[in-house]
């Protein structure tokens, strides 16, 4: 680079850095200017040689790293001071110690939490499991190390586009699997949507760019209605003298996409795509009562839909979120959903857990109380440290990002429970002996099974007997943490005293045949028997899965040597490459130019040549192919990245793949007939099956067909549109 160039860049370090301390003034106190500075100067030296991957200097990322948390989440000194500093112990020789010296404790806790685990993990480790895990046991006594890491992915998202493909594709899902739930869970709503409509651009570029241009090309005629619509409130909300504002927010890409998805229909038929927002300014003591006199003004020019109330100031979300919902007719026919809230509860919906500081002082709000119950929950969680990381995910994943419902006990005592919770686990909520007891329940005073789905608004009452014992079975339904991990410990128990008596009777049979029960017997019976562990093994013994005379045989069983280590990941995938071609790569080619390595397509998702895919190294079936918007991916790309390989489509020829095609229009003679022609006779496909269903003149059909790749399949949709009466033609993955 030239000197003029470095110096430009030097300029620029140092306007984002005073951009920075502007709009962190209004948090500063004390010698606060200070101490960023000194962070400011330590993390400009500690990067001073490093560049991303853009070419930019490295220190740029700090800096909007810090900026994100002033302006975005509205967090002060430490969270700035951690965000400065937060990448210098993993990328240069900066310690903790150091730091700690420097800053004192909070800022260190902080930049350990944020801290990658480097190092070499058992077989089938995930790392991001990992390194989420050590995050999360910082956010037990801190959560701005949270708000400092959504901070830092929503920057590195922001500026995905330098990354390779098939980087890009992990860390956006990795994203949209961990990091979107998190924010929202958290409260922090613009964040959370930022991610998941980046997660969309990288995921599914065409998706993406054609919502965002359909958004674009409607904005005039959505302007026009929003200005009428609102029109007849505002000045009814005037005369009555309220302080307030309205916005029109659109919907985010992802949520239309989702709902797009869901419905299984085109743009044009998503017809909520904003939300009006009525934000009034009141004292808190007159919220509730504002609120609803709002709801009173809107409903009484727009019909509301009486099944799309949603009332959560009264019960606020555990994320803190405040607001009442309602859904009304336009007057030019569609739905439109109306948000009503307070600047307090605008400012907590926008900016989350960092925004309910300052509120504190006047009131001890529902917010802090939801989330300090949820940080309680992570810490249950993590206290169950026996669990392996992929584990503790996927319960994290599951009962703490879920939807709630609330219910209550016979006294009325309301309860929070992820959707999806059974009367199980509400008598696990209620306590441990209470759930290992449990037999039944009444709800809303009828007999209901232990496995029976609550509803908000249920009222629990739970039966026991000293007779009932936790099983296996209990597993399949329920579904928060804490009952899950109960019944796991309560079974490791009994597996446990089986396996102690599995361990005598081998003992007894290893001595009938004169060997000892040493390390190279147990190598020799977990071969035989083909058992991982030996807690299995005498598990199994003792409980009749073995028959005890098979173990006599061990005397005379020699195990087969394998040939070669079973392809078990990433790196071994790239040595077996590399042996058998002779050239270094780490990217799969599909198709007749390579058969070196056996491959399967994954039936979840029916890839064909065309679609963007990757590699997955299963443990027992080789390399499945996947697509990259298979039902499947993000888990698989987020929590065992290093079991994915980059793929690519060779030249195909005469290749023929599976895949189905879904067609709906309006019944005609002969619509059957064109279809089959088209696809037979035009474009030379074979067609597999073809069923068909026609109510009220409205006809459904699938169809499963060999194609060669996506082009063939796109022209074959195309002139699928073009019959008389086609509506709509979709494609879909056979099973």
């Amino acid at each position: 680079m030239t000197e003029l160039e470095l110096e430009e860049e030097k300029k620029e370090i140092v306007r984002r850095y005073r951009r920075l301390l502007r709009h962190a003034k209004p948090y500063l106190k004390g010698d606060d200017a200070k101490r960023i500075k000194k962070a400011f100067n330590m993390s400009v030296d500690a990067h001073k040689n490093m560049r991303r991957r853009s070419g930019e200097p490295y220190i740029f990322h700090p800096l909007a790293v810090a900026q994100i948390c002033v302006s975005e989440i509205g967090l002060g000194t430490t969270s700035i001071i951690s965000a400065l500093l937060h990448d210098v112990v993993e990328d240069t020789e900066l310690e903790i110690e150091d730091i700690e010296r420097n800053f004192g404790t909070k800022v260190a806790k902080i930049i350990d939490g944020l801290t990658k685990i480097s190092g070499v993990f058992d077989q089938g480790t995930s790392l991001q499991a990992e390194n989420f895990r050590k995050m999360l046991l910082t956010l037990s006594e801190d959560v701005r190390v949270i708000l400092v890491k959504l901070a830092d992915r929503l920057h590195n998202m922001r500026t995905l586009d330098s990354m390779p493909r098939n980087k890009q594709i992990k860390i956006a899902s990795e994203t949209i699997y961990l990091y979107a739930p998190l924010a929202h869970r958290l409260g922090l709503y613009a964040i959370k949507s930022e991610l998941e409509d980046l997660y969309l651009k990288y995921a599914e570029p065409d998706v993406f760019n054609m919502i965002v241009e359909k958004i674009r090309s409607t904005k005039a005629a959505r302007g026009r209605f929003i200005r009428n619509f609102i029109n007849p409130i505002q000045t009814e909300m005037r005369k009555r003298k309220f302080r307030f504002e309205v916005k029109g927010r659109p919907k985010s890409i992802f949520s239309i996409w989702n709902k797009m998805q869901k419905q299984d229909i085109p743009f044009e038929k998503v017809y909520d795509l904003f939300a009006i927002r009525i934000i009034v300014d009141t004292s808190m003591e007159e919220e509730k009562a504002v609120c609803w006199q709002v709801y009173s003004i809107v409903t009484d020019f727009y019909q509301p839909n009486p099944d799309r109330l949603r009332d959560w100031i009264s019960t606020p979300k555990s994320n803190g979120y405040e607001s009442l919902h309602t859904t009304v007719m336009s007057r030019t026919g569609t739905w439109v959903e109306v948000q009503i809230r307070t600047r307090r509860m605008d400012e907590i919906a926008e900016k989350g857990y960092a925004a309910h500081w300052k509120y504190k002082g006047s009131t001890a709000t529902s917010h802090e109380s939801g989330l300090e119950m949820w940080i309680g929950k992570v810490r249950e969680l993590l206290e169950k440290n026996e669990q392996s990381a992929l584990e503790f995910v996927d319960d994290f994943k599951s009962n703490l990002f879920a939807e709630e419902i609330f219910v209550f006990t016979p006294k009325g005592e309301l309860r929070k429970l992820p959707a999806k919770a059974t009367a199980l686990d509400f008598a696990f909520e209620i306590h441990t002996e209470v759930g290992a007891k449990c037999i039944g329940a009444k709800v809303n005073q009828r007999l209901v099974p232990i496995n029976y789905k609550l509803k908000t608004g249920d009222q629990i009452e739970i039966l026991t007997s000293n007779k009932q014992k936790p099983n296996e079975d209990w597993l399949n339904f329920v579904v928060t943490s804490k009952a899950r991990s109960r019944i796991k410990d309560y079974l490791k128990e009994q597996k446990k005293v089986a396996a102690s008596e599995g361990k005598e009777i081998v003992k007894r049979k290893l001595n009938q045949v004169k060997l000892d029960l040493n390390n190279e017997t147990v190598e020799k019976l977990l071969g035989y028997f083909k058992y991982k562990s030996t807690l299995d093994l005498y598990y199994s013994v003792g409980k009749g899965i073995i028959d005890p005379k098979e173990i006599k045989k061990i005397k005379e069983w020699r195990p087969v040597k394998n040939k070669k280590a079973p392809i078990s990941d990433a790196r071994t995938f790239k040595k077996e490459i590399t042996e058998l071609t002779g050239r270094e790569s780490d990217m799969l080619l599909i198709g007749e130019d390579m058969d070196v390595v056996d491959y399967t397509l994954a039936k979840c998702c029916n890839p064909i040549p065309g679609d963007d895919v990757f590699g997955f190294v299963t443990t027992h079936e080789g390399i499945k192919i996947h697509r990259v918007n298979c039902p499947n991916a993000i888990e698989l790309l987020s929590k065992h990245s290093h079991r994915v390989v980059k793929a690519k489509w060779t030249s195909q020829s005469e290749i023929s793949f599976l895949t189905g095609l879904r067609i709906k229009g309006t019944d005609r003679v002969g619509v059957i007939n064109d279809v089959t022609r088209v696809i037979s006779n035009e474009l030379k496909v074979n067609i597999r099956s073809i069923v068909t269903e026609t109510v009220g003149g409205i006809f459904e059909g699938e169809i499963q067909l060999f194609v060669q790749d996506t082009k063939h399949l796109d022209t074959l949709i195309k002139k699928l549109e073009q019959l008389d009466g086609m509506e709509k033609v979709s494609r879909f993955d056979p099973a």
